[in-house]
């Protein structure tokens, strides 16, 4: 997959190695994220497949092991791996191809985000600049408001996030007061060497909330869906985000469990190449299925809970009673 991708844009990666390298590694790390849960059912039905043309399979039957025992290593196996998946989620690899097209348009794995705008706690902020990894802003405005009503203009030149909290350095504020009288102040022009705002309001979850994204780590997730949550703004596409990247792998071992009990233990009672071709085929059939829900829970189409967990329930119901029939005790 890394490979054809590389094919199709060399032309377009800039001219240098380390930026190429450093494209393709993303670009593998996606493959990973997109292909591992497919790859561990297709090896499943290629050991199974495996044991049945040697005939071990009858051997371990005939030595008294059941379906169960044999079933174990493969459950085994398959939820480690999927566990190691859901872990890799809690860092960067979550982000590896929106890293690796920010190298093809910008020549670098995290480009700056531009003119972002956005309410936070009765202000409305607008940053000219948002560099992400460096924890900083560039050309700020905050609009403070209160019934209604515009309070305070600040303006300045360059903000850093530092200690929890974004601090602008030499703000320059307009206010004026709630209400004009003849007894009033009028508007009042001041400078402020330094101010703390956005508690909590990390430069990751800036860029990823207000960019519309959805391929948070689950870490940031978690910490944008709490912040949000708080602020009362919508938390669908974080929400959808976090639990894709927990329970969308859980399917992995329940549709194993089903696959393993529909394969016969003798050549002599089937067709290999045709259950081959039919396993294969009822994996991607059920693996498009589910990422169809998640596309549509991404695009708040569908509840998460609808577009997600469910499908991933039903087949956890179906392996349990399909294990239930089929079990060979000793």
């Amino acid at each position: 997959m890394a490979g054809f991708d590389y094919m199709d844009n060399a032309h377009k990666l800039p001219d240098s190695a380390n930026l190429v390298l450093i494209y393709v590694v993303f670009k593998s790390f996606y493959a990973i994220d997109m292909l591992l849960p497919l790859a561990l059912i297709f090896a499943m039905i290629g050991t199974k497949i495996f044991l049945i043309r040697s005939n071990a399979l009858v051997a371990f039957y005939a030595l008294g092991y059941s379906k169960t025992d044999v079933l174990r290593p493969f459950i085994v196996v398959s939820a480690l791996a999927t566990a190691l998946y859901i872990g890799l989620h809690a860092t960067s690899f979550a982000r590896a191809d929106e890293f690796s097209d920010n190298i093809r348009r910008s020549s670098t794995f995290l480009k700056p985000t531009t003119n972002l705008f956005f309410t936070y706690e009765n202000k409305y902020i607008y940053f000219g600049t948002l560099y992400p990894l460096q924890g900083r802003a560039e050309d700020i405005r905050v609009f403070s408001v209160k019934e209604n009503s515009l309070q305070q203009v600040l303006t300045a030149k360059e903000a850093y996030y530092a200690d929890h909290y974004w601090t602008i350095k030499n703000a320059d504020i307009i206010q004026k007061p709630h209400e004009f009288t003849l007894t009033s102040d009028g508007i009042k022009s001041f400078k402020k060497d330094e101010l703390k705002i956005l508690k909590d309001f990390r430069p990751k979850i800036l860029d990823q909330v207000y960019e519309g994204k959805v391929n948070y780590t689950i870490l940031d997730a978690i910490d944008a869906y709490i912040l949000l949550k708080e602020q009362n703004i919508n938390t669908d596409r974080v929400k959808s985000s976090l639990i894709k990247n927990i329970f969308h792998p859980l399917f992995v071992p329940a549709l194993i469990v089903i696959i393993f009990f529909f394969v016969p233990i003798s050549p002599r009672f089937l067709n290999v190449t045709l259950f081959s071709f039919g396993a294969i085929l009822a994996t991607l059939l059920i693996w498009g299925i589910l990422f169809m829900g998640v596309e549509l829970s991404n695009n708040k189409t569908l509840l998460p809970e609808v577009g997600i967990i469910l499908p991933i329930l039903i087949i956890y119901i179906a392996a349990y009673i399909w294990w239930r029939r089929n079990r060979i005790s000793h």
